[in-house]
């Protein structure tokens, strides 16, 4: 029997088309498929506040630092005495609207000042300042009926520790995951 030379290499060819179309048609699927996944990625801008660095060492006791993290405002207020003295006198039974402590660090926690703080002393409180109710920007120090915040746009009134105590806000402000190096608050 004749075999001619032509025959003997004809699997070998077919094997390399079946190979160079499969490679090819991976090569064009994940050139089509690439643009589609990356776009759902998060932006340059996005990504770059996604942590922040806060010095705060000239923020003195009593007074409040407004940032700018993530498109919301974040509340740094470093609190007076009187004022972690009236936050950790309100126990957690008191509190009628919301007694889970919205903190971004412990989502089990209860409301009371101790876990809403970011500190043990409860000198530093760090919260997002946006009412939970429609998305304003409540006025601090010192306003409303509690001595916290105020939500000029319906009337929520938040106590000294961030906690909702009066009006049509379901939830307190929320806490978001921060802790200090030195004397800088890095946020995220």
């Amino acid at each position: 029997m004749l075999v001619s030379h032509a025959d003997d290499h004809e699997g070998t060819r077919r094997d390399f088309i079946y190979y160079a179309t499969a490679g090819a048609g991976a090569v064009a699927t994940g050139a089509a498929v690439w643009p589609l996944v990356n776009q759902m990625n998060p932006s340059a801008d996005v990504q770059a506040m996604s942590s922040i660095r806060v010095d705060t060492a000239d923020v003195e006791v009593g007074t409040q630092l407004t940032v700018k993290w993530r498109g919301k405002p974040v509340f740094i207020r470093r609190r007076s005495e009187a004022e972690i003295a009236d936050a950790r006198a309100v126990t957690v039974d008191d509190l009628t609207i919301d007694k889970t402590s919205q903190n971004n660090n412990n989502f089990d926690a209860d409301a009371s000042d101790e876990n809403r703080s970011l500190d043990e002393a409860g000198e530093w409180l760090v919260m997002i300042g946006v009412c939970t109710h429609l998305g304003c920007v409540p006025i601090g120090d010192g306003a409303g009926d509690f001595g916290g915040w105020f939500c000029p746009c319906h009337g929520s009134h938040y106590d000294t520790s961030g906690r909702i105590r009066k009006g049509p806000a379901p939830l307190n402000l929320l806490v978001p995951v921060a802790s200090f190096e030195g004397s800088e608050l890095i946020l995220g």
